[in-house]
């Protein structure tokens, strides 16, 4: 009897066209290995797919708020079938980016310094508190987002004009600008998968170098650091992914800089399309991307 995958992705985020596109790649590959397969979005009609469907395991395939943050895992929780990636308080607590950076930084992994920021001040006076705290450039962003959504470096003389993009947000984070290379390192259960690094032609790795092929991000693998630092590099990213709790899989965010890494923020549900670096990694170390989502499978397979 062929085993019963049920991919949930879609949703409502900003995320959503990337969840989508995850879930009809990780569809075909299981799909084409003998599964039997079934896409549902995240809407009313969730419970009633799931029962009628009878899953083995759920494929969570969503991406960003209501799908990466603890809402739709503890809908799972309540349904009492295996699903992939982390829980609810692993997800919530590396969604929200002020969380995750208090228990980076009480656990001595170094991260940009931050404020959280309310729309509560002046010009003269943000300006003032960044001058004292952060300096410019700084990096500006919602507290709960993904893929980089809303994501903006900014001088002095733009940083008004684009807060006001983000006042929907109600409470944003102002962010360190940490110059250096882009790097970003995946754990795979409790193995170290493996580190890529990016070189995009955009100011920096936002949501177009992430997901438009016309952006040219350049992929570099395996990545240019001497053993010690590689070594300490995926130390530190499989010290982050246990400190939030995380399974299955999870992306690490780094720049590096002056010979030390920054944790910008973990993922712990990192896209699986084409242009997605966690099958690249997956693949450079020898396991392709069948065999990453039975992995992932299984890692759900273990854990209600």
């Amino acid at each position: 009897m062929k085993k019963k995958i049920l991919i949930i992705s879609g949703g409502i985020s900003k995320e959503r066209e990337i969840s989508l596109e995850t879930g009809k790649q990780v569809a075909r590959e299981l799909k084409k290995n003998g599964y039997l397969v079934k896409n549902c979005e995240p809407d009313n009609n969730l419970i009633n797919s799931v029962k009628s469907f009878k899953p083995k395991i759920i494929f969570n395939a969503l991406h960003g708020q209501f799908g990466e943050d603890g809402y739709i895992q503890s809908i799972l929780e309540n349904l009492k079938i295996s699903y992939t990636h982390s829980g609810v308080i692993a997800s919530a607590k590396a969604m929200n980016k002020e969380i995750s950076k208090k228990i980076f930084i009480k656990n001595k992994i170094l991260t940009p310094k931050y404020i959280k920021y309310s729309f509560d001040k002046s010009k003269v006076e943000l300006n003032n508190l960044i001058k004292k705290k952060l300096n410019f450039p700084v990096v500006i962003k919602p507290i709960n987002e993904g893929s980089s959504v809303n994501v903006f470096i900014c001088k002095k003389n733009e940083i008004h004009k684009k807060l006001e993009k983000l006042k929907s947000y109600k409470e944003v984070l102002l962010e360190e600008f940490i110059p250096g290379r882009e790097i970003q390192a995946a754990i795979l259960g409790e193995k170290k998968l493996g580190a890529i690094e990016l070189k995009p032609q955009r100011k920096f790795y936002d949501y177009e170098a992430k997901y438009n092929v016309k952006a040219k991000t350049k992929h570099i693998i395996p990545i240019k650091l001497n053993k010690k630092k590689y070594k300490e590099l995926m130390k530190i990213t499989l010290k982050a992914h246990n400190l939030l709790g995380c399974r299955g899989v999870s992306r690490s965010d780094f720049k590096f800089y002056k010979n030390k890494f920054y944790l910008l923020e973990l993922n712990t549900q990192p896209g699986m399309t084409k242009l997605s670096l966690v099958p690249e990694i997956s693949a450079y170390n020898g396991i392709n991307f069948i065999n990453l989502i039975k992995i992932i499978l299984k890692d759900a397979s273990t854990n209600k």
